[in-house]
């Protein structure tokens, strides 16, 4: 399913205080934590409390998501039972994290196919997934084709840091004076796995949330790069995330005008024109499609 994804904000399922909050914040996707952001003790109990939250507060066009315990780990099989079961057609979208296999993806849309048809859901529930180990970097390409309700793949900076044994500081910045990027190749890969797949590809979570003129930048590179969206930790990054992946009305007006004047050409036998001394051909006419596809689905 396509859905607008410019900000996912994470809010911990263990903080109930939060959760009226968020889901008033204006991003996007809100998902409840059950991983890394509750204390293992906790993570059991606040199943129920997300299943509540999403049932009962007003999410308003907000995309309602909780993130599950990976695979791998004893909370898995709960964290899918009892939150589908408790939150039923709430719940729009579940998130994967430190996925390293097709098959991990494969475990939870079967688990998802039989509870839905044992609850008798109309509504399918989507799957967006984390690549935050260099095992799932290694197998993107197979990740993003493991389940046709994958609707967006995630890159995780923060896990991916340990896993390939970098040395960063707290907000994933290298200790040194690295030239470029640290993470360019993963995220590089991420998107062409993604867009190659027909999904939408969500840029990590940027920690120092007091910062945001570095927030603002980060999101502006990915945005760059294709990414539709990027992670926020707190509140007042929402929208920041949703200026930056949004085209603006200038790109929008140009947009069109491009699309007319490569149309009016295309009727007089032309497969290029010219549009305020620039060239306009059949690959100007894609990015301007993408540019007015994003504006229809934001409501621009």
């Amino acid at each position: 399913m396509i859905r607008p994804r410019r900000s996912e904000l994470a809010t911990p399922a263990s903080n109930e205080w939060m959760f009226a909050k968020s889901a008033a914040s204006g991003a996007d996707l809100v998902f409840l934590d059950l991983e890394d952001a509750c204390a293992p003790a906790e993570r059991e109990k606040s199943r129920g409390k997300a299943a509540k939250a999403l049932r009962e507060l007003d999410w308003g066009a907000t995309t309602r998501a909780i993130r599950m315990n990976g695979v791998d780990t004893r909370w898995a099989h709960g964290d899918v039972i009892e939150v589908v079961t408790e939150a039923r057609e709430a719940l729009d979208v579940i998130i994967v994290p430190k996925v390293r296999r097709a098959r991990d993806v494969w475990w939870v849309d079967v688990l998802l196919t039989q509870l839905e048809e044992t609850l008798g859901l109309e509504k399918r529930i989507g799957l967006e997934v984390l690549i935050e180990e260099t095992e799932g970097l290694e197998n993107v390409g197979e990740i993003v084709r493991a389940s046709d309700r994958l609707e967006a793949v995630i890159f995780g900076a923060g896990d991916f840091s340990a896993s390939q044994g970098a040395r960063v500081d707290t907000n994933f910045d290298p200790f040194v004076d690295y030239p470029g990027d640290l993470w360019h190749y993963a995220r590089a890969r991420v998107i062409v796995a993604a867009r190659s797949a027909g999904i939408d590809a969500i840029d990590a979570p940027f920690p120092n949330y007091r910062d945001p003129d570095a927030y603002r930048t980060a999101c502006d590179r990915a945005a760059a790069m294709g990414y539709v969206g990027k992670w926020a930790i707190h509140p007042s990054q929402v929208d920041i995330a949703n200026a930056a992946f949004a085209p603006t009305p200038e790109e929008i007006e140009h947009a069109r005008r491009l699309v007319a004047a490569y149309r009016e050409a295309e009727a007089q036998g032309r497969g290029a024109t010219a549009l305020d001394g620039m060239l306009v051909d059949a690959a100007h006419l894609r990015h301007a499609d993408t540019v007015a596809r994003t504006a229809d689905l934001l409501g621009l």
